[in-house]
Protein backbone atom coordinates (compact mmCIF):
# COMPACT_ATOMS: atom_id res chain seq x y z
CA UNK A 1 0.00 0.00 0.00
CA UNK A 2 1.52 3.11 -1.03
CA UNK A 3 0.40 6.59 1.42
CA UNK A 4 0.63 10.11 1.03
CA UNK A 5 1.59 12.22 3.70
CA UNK A 6 1.04 16.06 3.03
CA UNK A 7 1.65 18.40 5.63
CA UNK A 8 0.45 21.76 4.83
CA UNK A 9 0.15 25.05 6.23
CA UNK A 10 -3.54 26.50 6.19
CA UNK A 11 -5.04 29.64 7.41
CA UNK A 12 -8.01 29.71 10.16
CA UNK A 13 -11.42 30.52 8.04
CA UNK A 14 -9.56 31.01 4.31
CA UNK A 15 -11.64 28.24 3.22
CA UNK A 16 -11.06 29.23 -0.59
CA UNK A 17 -7.66 29.34 0.37
CA UNK A 18 -7.24 26.05 2.49
CA UNK A 19 -9.35 24.42 -0.40
CA UNK A 20 -6.44 24.94 -3.01
CA UNK A 21 -3.86 24.08 -0.66
CA UNK A 22 -5.18 21.28 0.20
CA UNK A 23 -5.85 20.24 -3.68
CA UNK A 24 -2.27 21.59 -4.75
CA UNK A 25 -1.22 18.41 -2.10
CA UNK A 26 -3.63 15.82 -3.92
CA UNK A 27 -2.21 16.86 -7.11
CA UNK A 28 1.71 17.21 -6.06
CA UNK A 29 1.09 13.60 -4.46
CA UNK A 30 -1.19 11.89 -6.86
CA UNK A 31 1.81 12.05 -9.01
CA UNK A 32 3.16 9.44 -7.45
CA UNK A 33 0.08 7.47 -7.74
CA UNK A 34 -0.73 6.63 -4.34
CA UNK A 35 -3.77 4.49 -3.04
CA UNK A 36 -4.40 7.10 -0.01
CA UNK A 37 -3.46 11.10 0.59
CA UNK A 38 -3.56 11.94 4.25
CA UNK A 39 -3.65 15.57 5.23
CA UNK A 40 -4.05 17.29 8.68
CA UNK A 41 -6.63 18.13 10.93
CA UNK A 42 -9.20 20.63 10.55
CA UNK A 43 -7.08 21.24 6.93
CA UNK A 44 -10.23 22.62 5.51
CA UNK A 45 -11.36 25.12 8.16
CA UNK A 46 -7.75 25.96 9.18
CA UNK A 47 -6.80 25.32 13.03
CA UNK A 48 -7.88 26.38 15.87
CA UNK A 49 -11.14 28.52 14.56
CA UNK A 50 -12.51 28.66 18.17
CA UNK A 51 -15.47 30.68 18.89
CA UNK A 52 -15.87 31.16 14.98
CA UNK A 53 -17.47 27.90 15.39
CA UNK A 54 -20.08 29.38 17.25
CA UNK A 55 -21.19 31.18 13.57
CA UNK A 56 -23.50 29.07 11.77
CA UNK A 57 -22.74 31.46 8.77
CA UNK A 58 -19.37 29.98 8.96
CA UNK A 59 -20.25 26.29 9.36
CA UNK A 60 -22.20 26.10 6.04
CA UNK A 61 -18.90 27.75 4.37
CA UNK A 62 -17.00 24.65 5.21
CA UNK A 63 -19.98 22.17 4.65
CA UNK A 64 -19.89 24.14 0.68
CA UNK A 65 -15.68 24.28 1.11
CA UNK A 66 -16.12 20.33 1.95
CA UNK A 67 -18.29 19.77 -1.40
CA UNK A 68 -16.00 21.93 -3.60
CA UNK A 69 -12.90 20.09 -2.31
CA UNK A 70 -14.59 17.09 -2.99
CA UNK A 71 -15.95 18.08 -6.58
CA UNK A 72 -12.47 19.63 -7.16
CA UNK A 73 -10.66 16.04 -6.19
CA UNK A 74 -12.71 13.70 -7.90
CA UNK A 75 -10.27 12.44 -10.45
CA UNK A 76 -7.56 11.77 -7.88
CA UNK A 77 -6.36 9.14 -5.84
CA UNK A 78 -8.50 8.89 -2.27
CA UNK A 79 -7.58 11.72 0.08
CA UNK A 80 -8.71 11.72 3.96
CA UNK A 81 -8.57 15.72 5.13
CA UNK A 82 -9.82 17.10 8.35
CA UNK A 83 -12.62 19.24 8.55
CA UNK A 84 -15.83 20.10 11.00
CA UNK A 85 -19.84 19.38 10.29
CA UNK A 86 -22.68 20.00 12.43
CA UNK A 87 -23.45 16.65 14.58
CA UNK A 88 -26.98 17.00 14.65
CA UNK A 89 -27.16 17.35 17.97
CA UNK A 90 -28.99 20.65 19.19
CA UNK A 91 -27.51 21.66 22.51
CA UNK A 92 -28.19 25.22 24.41
CA UNK A 93 -25.59 27.60 23.92
CA UNK A 94 -23.03 24.63 21.81
CA UNK A 95 -22.25 24.49 18.08
CA UNK A 96 -22.72 20.79 18.31
CA UNK A 97 -19.86 19.78 15.73
CA UNK A 98 -17.95 16.94 15.13
CA UNK A 99 -14.03 17.22 14.35
CA UNK A 100 -14.06 14.96 11.15
CA UNK A 101 -12.00 12.89 9.03
CA UNK A 102 -13.74 12.76 5.80
CA UNK A 103 -12.74 10.08 2.60
CA UNK A 104 -13.34 11.76 -0.71
CA UNK A 105 -13.96 9.36 -3.68
CA UNK A 106 -15.09 9.93 -6.81
CA UNK A 107 -16.61 13.00 -5.70
CA UNK A 108 -18.02 11.47 -2.85
CA UNK A 109 -17.59 12.78 1.00
CA UNK A 110 -17.71 9.74 3.56
CA UNK A 111 -17.57 10.77 7.32
CA UNK A 112 -14.66 7.78 8.21
CA UNK A 113 -14.09 9.14 12.22
CA UNK A 114 -15.44 12.22 14.27
CA UNK A 115 -13.11 13.41 17.01
CA UNK A 116 -13.59 10.96 20.03
CA UNK A 117 -11.43 12.30 22.62
CA UNK A 118 -11.59 16.54 22.48
CA UNK A 119 -8.96 18.03 24.95
CA UNK A 120 -9.79 20.72 27.45
CA UNK A 121 -6.15 21.13 28.94
CA UNK A 122 -3.86 23.92 28.24
CA UNK A 123 -4.39 26.11 25.55
CA UNK A 124 -7.16 23.18 24.27
CA UNK A 125 -10.75 24.13 24.45
CA UNK A 126 -12.23 21.18 22.20
CA UNK A 127 -15.44 20.84 24.60
CA UNK A 128 -16.79 23.91 24.13
CA UNK A 129 -16.83 23.63 20.17
CA UNK A 130 -17.30 19.91 19.40
CA UNK A 131 -18.97 17.46 21.02
CA UNK A 132 -17.28 13.27 20.85
CA UNK A 133 -17.54 11.20 18.37
CA UNK A 134 -18.85 7.43 17.96
CA UNK A 135 -16.40 4.61 17.28
CA UNK A 136 -15.86 4.02 14.28
CA UNK A 137 -15.14 1.12 11.69
CA UNK A 138 -11.97 0.35 9.68
CA UNK A 139 -12.28 0.97 6.05
CA UNK A 140 -10.94 -1.26 3.47
CA UNK A 141 -8.52 0.81 0.71
CA UNK A 142 -6.00 -1.01 -1.51
CA UNK A 143 -7.16 -4.36 0.63
CA UNK A 144 -5.89 -3.18 3.74
CA UNK A 145 -8.51 -2.50 6.62
CA UNK A 146 -7.43 1.34 7.63
CA UNK A 147 -8.76 2.79 11.34
CA UNK A 148 -8.96 6.63 11.59
CA UNK A 149 -7.85 8.60 14.62
CA UNK A 150 -7.79 12.43 14.75
CA UNK A 151 -5.16 13.80 17.10
CA UNK A 152 -5.93 13.20 20.85
CA UNK A 153 -7.41 9.96 19.56
CA UNK A 154 -3.90 9.11 19.72
CA UNK A 155 -2.95 10.25 23.02
CA UNK A 156 -5.34 8.17 24.46
CA UNK A 157 -3.19 7.34 28.18
CA UNK A 158 -5.51 8.64 31.01
CA UNK A 159 -8.92 7.98 29.06
CA UNK A 160 -11.53 5.57 29.75
CA UNK A 161 -12.07 5.59 25.87
CA UNK A 162 -9.15 3.94 23.77
CA UNK A 163 -10.16 3.91 19.70
CA UNK A 164 -6.98 2.96 18.55
CA UNK A 165 -7.33 -0.40 20.72
CA UNK A 166 -11.31 -0.52 19.51
CA UNK A 167 -10.02 -0.10 15.89
CA UNK A 168 -7.46 -2.24 16.41
CA UNK A 169 -10.06 -5.12 17.78
CA UNK A 170 -12.34 -4.33 14.73
CA UNK A 171 -9.98 -5.56 12.73
CA UNK A 172 -7.65 -2.47 11.49
CA UNK A 173 -4.90 -3.30 10.34
CA UNK A 174 -3.33 0.49 9.74
CA UNK A 175 -3.94 3.09 11.90
CA UNK A 176 -4.45 6.66 10.09
CA UNK A 177 -4.04 9.70 12.73
CA UNK A 178 -4.67 13.23 11.18
CA UNK A 179 -3.21 15.67 13.49
CA UNK A 180 -3.08 19.29 14.63
CA UNK A 181 -0.70 19.13 17.04
CA UNK A 182 1.51 22.52 18.29
CA UNK A 183 5.25 22.50 18.81
CA UNK A 184 6.24 22.37 22.64
CA UNK A 185 9.87 21.02 23.35
CA UNK A 186 9.99 17.73 23.30
CA UNK A 187 6.63 17.15 21.69
CA UNK A 188 7.88 14.79 18.94
CA UNK A 189 9.20 12.35 21.16
CA UNK A 190 5.73 12.05 23.31
CA UNK A 191 4.36 11.97 19.77
CA UNK A 192 6.48 8.65 19.00
CA UNK A 193 5.70 7.26 22.51
CA UNK A 194 1.74 7.61 22.20
CA UNK A 195 2.03 6.35 18.59
CA UNK A 196 4.05 3.06 20.03
CA UNK A 197 1.10 2.37 22.22
CA UNK A 198 -1.22 1.61 19.19
CA UNK A 199 0.88 -1.70 18.56
CA UNK A 200 -0.13 -1.02 15.03
CA UNK A 201 1.33 0.30 11.81
CA UNK A 202 0.87 4.07 11.66
CA UNK A 203 0.53 6.46 9.70
CA UNK A 204 0.70 10.43 11.55
CA UNK A 205 -0.01 13.93 9.51
CA UNK A 206 0.31 17.15 11.41
CA UNK A 207 -0.25 20.38 10.25
CA UNK A 208 2.53 22.32 9.96
CA UNK A 209 2.63 26.44 10.15
CA UNK A 210 1.40 29.12 12.24
CA UNK A 211 -1.70 30.39 14.05
CA UNK A 212 -1.76 33.14 16.37
CA UNK A 213 0.06 31.85 19.69
CA UNK A 214 0.54 28.55 18.43
CA UNK A 215 3.15 26.81 16.01
CA UNK A 216 2.64 23.31 14.16
CA UNK A 217 5.90 22.18 13.57
CA UNK A 218 4.76 19.60 11.04
CA UNK A 219 7.17 16.54 11.41
CA UNK A 220 4.99 13.76 10.15
CA UNK A 221 5.70 10.21 10.23
CA UNK A 222 5.21 6.34 9.80
CA UNK A 223 5.65 4.02 12.10
CA UNK A 224 5.63 0.16 11.06
CA UNK A 225 4.46 -3.06 12.83
CA UNK A 226 7.70 -3.01 15.12
CA UNK A 227 7.32 0.89 15.94
CA UNK A 228 10.53 1.72 13.42
CA UNK A 229 10.31 5.03 11.91
CA UNK A 230 10.23 4.53 8.04
CA UNK A 231 9.46 8.35 6.81
CA UNK A 232 9.68 11.42 8.85
CA UNK A 233 8.47 14.57 7.18
CA UNK A 234 10.82 17.91 7.33
CA UNK A 235 10.17 19.99 10.79
CA UNK A 236 8.69 23.61 10.28
CA UNK A 237 7.93 23.61 6.78
CA UNK A 238 5.14 22.02 3.96
CA UNK A 239 5.95 18.68 2.98
CA UNK A 240 4.73 16.02 0.93
CA UNK A 241 6.26 12.50 0.79
CA UNK A 242 4.63 9.14 -0.50
CA UNK A 243 5.80 5.71 1.10
CA UNK A 244 5.53 2.05 0.32
CA UNK A 245 4.64 0.59 3.48
CA UNK A 246 5.52 -2.96 1.78
CA UNK A 247 8.58 -2.18 1.26
CA UNK A 248 9.82 0.72 3.18
CA UNK A 249 12.86 -0.28 5.91
CA UNK A 250 13.83 1.71 9.10
CA UNK A 251 15.27 5.21 9.13
CA UNK A 252 17.90 6.94 11.41
CA UNK A 253 17.21 10.55 11.99
CA UNK A 254 19.43 13.26 12.89
CA UNK A 255 17.84 15.37 15.73
CA UNK A 256 18.24 19.26 15.59
CA UNK A 257 20.23 20.84 17.98
CA UNK A 258 17.21 22.10 20.78
CA UNK A 259 18.50 25.89 20.24
CA UNK A 260 17.73 25.44 16.34
CA UNK A 261 15.05 23.62 16.84
CA UNK A 262 13.41 26.55 19.08
CA UNK A 263 14.85 29.31 16.64
CA UNK A 264 13.15 27.65 13.49
CA UNK A 265 9.83 27.65 15.82
CA UNK A 266 9.56 31.06 16.38
CA UNK A 267 10.85 32.33 13.05
CA UNK A 268 8.57 30.24 11.81
CA UNK A 269 5.65 32.12 14.50
CA UNK A 270 6.90 35.41 13.25
CA UNK A 271 6.69 34.74 9.83
CA UNK A 272 3.13 33.38 9.58
CA UNK A 273 1.80 35.92 11.91
CA UNK A 274 3.15 38.83 9.75
CA UNK A 275 1.99 37.27 6.50
CA UNK A 276 -1.05 35.67 7.30
CA UNK A 277 -2.69 39.39 8.88
CA UNK A 278 -0.61 41.20 5.87
CA UNK A 279 2.11 42.75 7.65
CA UNK A 280 4.33 44.16 5.65
CA UNK A 281 7.25 45.24 8.00
CA UNK A 282 8.44 44.94 11.57
CA UNK A 283 10.02 47.04 13.92
CA UNK A 284 11.66 46.73 17.03
CA UNK A 285 13.23 48.69 20.10
CA UNK A 286 17.30 47.70 19.92
CA UNK A 287 18.37 48.27 22.95
CA UNK A 288 21.65 46.92 22.82
CA UNK A 289 20.70 44.15 25.18
CA UNK A 290 20.23 39.86 24.82
CA UNK A 291 16.45 40.15 24.32
CA UNK A 292 16.53 42.42 21.49
CA UNK A 293 19.67 41.40 20.27
CA UNK A 294 17.84 37.61 20.14
CA UNK A 295 14.28 38.83 19.23
CA UNK A 296 15.67 41.14 15.70
CA UNK A 297 17.80 37.90 14.61
CA UNK A 298 14.62 35.73 14.77
CA UNK A 299 12.57 38.41 12.92
CA UNK A 300 15.27 39.31 10.11
CA UNK A 301 15.53 34.90 9.69
CA UNK A 302 11.41 34.98 9.49
CA UNK A 303 11.10 38.13 7.40
CA UNK A 304 13.92 38.90 5.90
CA UNK A 305 16.30 41.81 6.39
CA UNK A 306 14.62 44.63 3.85
CA UNK A 307 11.35 44.16 6.36
CA UNK A 308 12.63 44.88 9.61
CA UNK A 309 13.57 48.20 11.23
CA UNK A 310 15.74 48.24 14.43
CA UNK A 311 15.29 51.54 16.22
CA UNK A 312 17.58 52.43 18.98
CA UNK A 313 16.98 55.29 21.44
CA UNK A 314 19.23 56.13 23.92
CA UNK A 315 19.20 58.12 27.00
CA UNK A 316 21.00 59.89 29.27
CA UNK A 317 21.72 56.79 31.22
CA UNK A 318 22.56 54.62 28.15
CA UNK A 319 25.85 53.34 27.96
CA UNK A 320 27.05 54.21 24.74
CA UNK A 321 28.18 50.66 23.60
CA UNK A 322 24.92 49.96 24.20
CA UNK A 323 23.70 52.14 20.88
CA UNK A 324 26.88 51.17 19.16
CA UNK A 325 26.45 47.44 19.61
CA UNK A 326 22.59 48.18 18.41
CA UNK A 327 23.99 49.36 15.48
CA UNK A 328 26.78 46.79 14.57
CA UNK A 329 24.04 44.13 15.20
CA UNK A 330 21.73 45.98 12.98
CA UNK A 331 25.05 46.03 10.21
CA UNK A 332 25.34 42.46 10.66
CA UNK A 333 21.98 41.44 9.88
CA UNK A 334 21.65 44.04 7.20
CA UNK A 335 18.25 45.16 8.83
CA UNK A 336 17.00 48.97 8.86
CA UNK A 337 18.03 51.21 11.37
CA UNK A 338 17.62 54.38 13.45
CA UNK A 339 18.52 56.20 16.43
CA UNK A 340 16.27 58.43 17.67
CA UNK A 341 17.53 60.06 21.24
CA UNK A 342 15.44 60.32 24.55
CA UNK A 343 16.41 63.17 25.85
CA UNK A 344 14.38 66.40 24.57
CA UNK A 345 11.12 64.20 25.40
CA UNK A 346 12.44 62.75 28.74
CA UNK A 347 13.53 66.74 29.61
CA UNK A 348 9.67 67.20 28.86
CA UNK A 349 8.00 64.96 30.65
CA UNK A 350 10.19 66.00 33.47
CA UNK A 351 8.97 69.36 33.26
CA UNK A 352 5.93 69.00 32.92
CA UNK A 353 5.34 65.94 35.25
CA UNK A 354 8.22 66.92 38.06
CA UNK A 355 6.03 66.63 41.26
CA UNK A 356 4.81 62.98 40.34
CA UNK A 357 8.85 61.83 39.73
CA UNK A 358 9.96 62.33 43.28
CA UNK A 359 9.51 58.87 44.62
CA UNK A 360 9.20 55.22 43.71
CA UNK A 361 9.78 53.86 39.70
CA UNK A 362 8.09 56.45 38.15
CA UNK A 363 10.68 58.46 36.63
CA UNK A 364 12.14 54.94 35.23
CA UNK A 365 8.78 54.17 33.81
CA UNK A 366 8.36 57.32 32.22
CA UNK A 367 10.93 56.41 30.22
CA UNK A 368 9.50 53.16 29.11
CA UNK A 369 6.98 54.69 28.03
CA UNK A 370 8.29 57.17 25.90
CA UNK A 371 10.34 54.89 23.94
CA UNK A 372 7.39 52.82 23.61
CA UNK A 373 5.30 56.05 21.76
CA UNK A 374 8.61 56.32 19.56
CA UNK A 375 8.00 52.86 18.54
CA UNK A 376 4.61 53.08 18.10
CA UNK A 377 4.96 56.05 15.90
CA UNK A 378 7.59 54.66 13.48
CA UNK A 379 4.48 51.62 13.30
CA UNK A 380 1.53 54.22 12.90
CA UNK A 381 3.47 55.95 10.41
CA UNK A 382 4.70 53.03 8.19
CA UNK A 383 2.41 49.99 8.89
CA UNK A 384 3.30 46.87 10.23
CA UNK A 385 3.63 45.53 13.70
CA UNK A 386 5.75 46.31 16.64
CA UNK A 387 7.71 43.05 18.20
CA UNK A 388 8.08 43.07 21.71
CA UNK A 389 11.39 42.04 23.10
CA UNK A 390 10.44 40.92 26.92
CA UNK A 391 11.44 37.55 27.98
CA UNK A 392 9.52 34.78 30.37
CA UNK A 393 11.37 35.44 33.64
CA UNK A 394 10.90 39.07 33.53
CA UNK A 395 7.33 38.92 32.33
CA UNK A 396 6.56 36.34 35.52
CA UNK A 397 8.69 38.38 37.68
CA UNK A 398 6.67 41.50 36.75
CA UNK A 399 9.65 43.07 36.00
CA UNK A 400 8.51 44.91 32.78
CA UNK A 401 6.62 48.28 32.35
CA UNK A 402 3.18 47.90 31.62
CA UNK A 403 2.76 50.60 28.67
CA UNK A 404 5.90 50.76 27.76
CA UNK A 405 8.32 48.03 26.90
CA UNK A 406 5.42 45.70 27.48
CA UNK A 407 4.13 47.14 24.12
CA UNK A 408 4.08 45.36 21.01
CA UNK A 409 1.69 43.04 19.09
CA UNK A 410 3.76 39.56 18.81
CA UNK A 411 6.25 38.34 21.79
CA UNK A 412 8.37 36.01 19.96
CA UNK A 413 10.44 35.50 22.99
CA UNK A 414 8.03 35.69 26.37
CA UNK A 415 7.86 31.93 26.53
CA UNK A 416 12.14 32.03 26.54
CA UNK A 417 13.38 32.00 29.77
CA UNK A 418 16.29 34.41 30.76
CA UNK A 419 18.82 31.65 30.25
CA UNK A 420 17.10 30.78 27.26
CA UNK A 421 17.32 33.57 25.80
CA UNK A 422 20.81 33.54 26.69
CA UNK A 423 21.61 29.74 24.87
CA UNK A 424 19.39 31.03 21.92
CA UNK A 425 21.83 33.79 21.70
CA UNK A 426 25.48 31.68 21.85
CA UNK A 427 23.96 29.48 19.69
CA UNK A 428 22.94 31.99 17.02
CA UNK A 429 27.11 32.81 17.33
CA UNK A 430 27.79 29.44 16.48
CA UNK A 431 29.67 30.19 13.53
CA UNK A 432 30.07 33.52 13.11
CA UNK A 433 29.57 36.45 15.67
CA UNK A 434 26.03 38.57 14.56
CA UNK A 435 25.27 39.30 18.01
CA UNK A 436 27.94 41.26 19.59
CA UNK A 437 30.39 40.00 22.46
CA UNK A 438 30.19 42.79 24.99
CA UNK A 439 26.04 41.82 24.82
CA UNK A 440 26.49 38.32 25.82
CA UNK A 441 28.71 39.72 28.29
CA UNK A 442 27.32 43.04 29.92
CA UNK A 443 25.10 42.23 33.37
CA UNK A 444 21.75 42.66 32.06
CA UNK A 445 20.50 46.41 32.35
CA UNK A 446 17.24 48.45 31.79
CA UNK A 447 19.70 51.35 31.72
CA UNK A 448 16.65 53.84 33.07
CA UNK A 449 18.87 55.14 36.11
CA UNK A 450 22.76 55.57 37.40
CA UNK A 451 24.68 51.95 36.90
CA UNK A 452 21.08 50.47 37.00
CA UNK A 453 21.92 45.98 36.54
CA UNK A 454 19.11 43.93 36.87
CA UNK A 455 18.60 42.86 40.34
CA UNK A 456 18.29 38.75 39.82
CA UNK A 457 20.13 36.01 39.67
CA UNK A 458 18.84 34.52 36.76
CA UNK A 459 20.18 31.09 36.39
CA UNK A 460 18.92 31.03 39.93
CA UNK A 461 15.31 32.20 40.16
CA UNK A 462 14.20 31.62 36.11
CA UNK A 463 13.78 27.93 37.11
CA UNK A 464 11.64 28.89 40.24
CA UNK A 465 9.57 31.09 38.17
CA UNK A 466 9.08 28.21 35.38
CA UNK A 467 7.80 25.67 37.85
CA UNK A 468 5.28 27.63 39.45
CA UNK A 469 4.24 28.75 35.80
CA UNK A 470 3.99 25.03 35.12
CA UNK A 471 2.30 24.21 38.15
CA UNK A 472 -0.66 27.07 37.10
CA UNK A 473 0.98 28.31 40.66
CA UNK A 474 1.48 31.84 42.00
CA UNK A 475 3.65 33.29 43.98
CA UNK A 476 3.14 36.83 45.72
CA UNK A 477 5.04 38.95 42.95
CA UNK A 478 3.53 36.84 40.46
CA UNK A 479 0.19 37.67 41.83
CA UNK A 480 1.17 41.37 42.08
CA UNK A 481 1.64 41.79 38.60
CA UNK A 482 -0.62 39.51 36.85
CA UNK A 483 -2.84 42.34 35.78
CA UNK A 484 0.23 42.88 33.36
CA UNK A 485 0.10 39.89 31.84
CA UNK A 486 -3.56 39.78 31.23
CA UNK A 487 -2.57 43.25 28.52
CA UNK A 488 0.76 42.13 27.44
CA UNK A 489 0.76 40.99 23.45
CA UNK A 490 0.64 37.76 21.85
CA UNK A 491 3.31 35.25 22.79
CA UNK A 492 4.42 32.07 20.31
CA UNK A 493 4.39 29.36 22.43
CA UNK A 494 7.28 26.89 22.89
CA UNK A 495 7.21 25.06 26.23
CA UNK A 496 4.73 22.84 27.86
CA UNK A 497 3.08 26.46 29.79
CA UNK A 498 3.28 29.70 28.57
CA UNK A 499 1.86 32.98 29.85
CA UNK A 500 -1.62 33.37 27.22
CA UNK A 501 -4.83 31.12 26.50
CA UNK A 502 -3.01 28.51 28.78
CA UNK A 503 -2.92 29.93 31.66
CA UNK A 504 -6.13 32.20 33.24
CA UNK A 505 -4.83 32.76 36.12
CA UNK A 506 -7.55 35.73 37.96
CA UNK A 507 -6.35 38.93 38.64
CA UNK A 508 -8.59 39.26 41.50
CA UNK A 509 -7.99 36.81 44.13
CA UNK A 510 -7.13 35.91 47.94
Amino acid sequence: MRVALAQINTTVGDLEGNVKRCLAAIQNASLENPDLIVLPEMAVPGYPPRDILYDSTFIDAVTDANRDLARRAAGSPPPVVGTCAPSGSNLPNHPGLYNLAVLIHHGDIEQVAAKRLLPGYDVFYEPRWFLPGPASEPKTIAGRQVGFLICEDMWDQGYDVHPGAELQAAGAELLVCISATPYRRGVMKERLTHARRQGLPLVHVNLCGANDELIFDGRSFVLDQAGNQIVQLGAFEEDIQVVDLNTASPILLSQDNLEQEIFRALSLGVRDFADKNHLGRAFLGLSGGIDSSVVACIATDALGPERITGIAIPSRYTDPRSTECAQMLADNLGISFELVNLERLHTASEETLSALLTEGTTAENIQARLRAMILMSFVNHSGGLLLNTSNKTELALGYTTIYGDMAGTLCPIADLTKPEVYALAHWINTEREIIPSYVLERPPSAELRPDQVDPFDYPKIAPQMERLVRANRSDATMRRSEHKRWQFGLILKVSAKAFGSGRMIPITRN
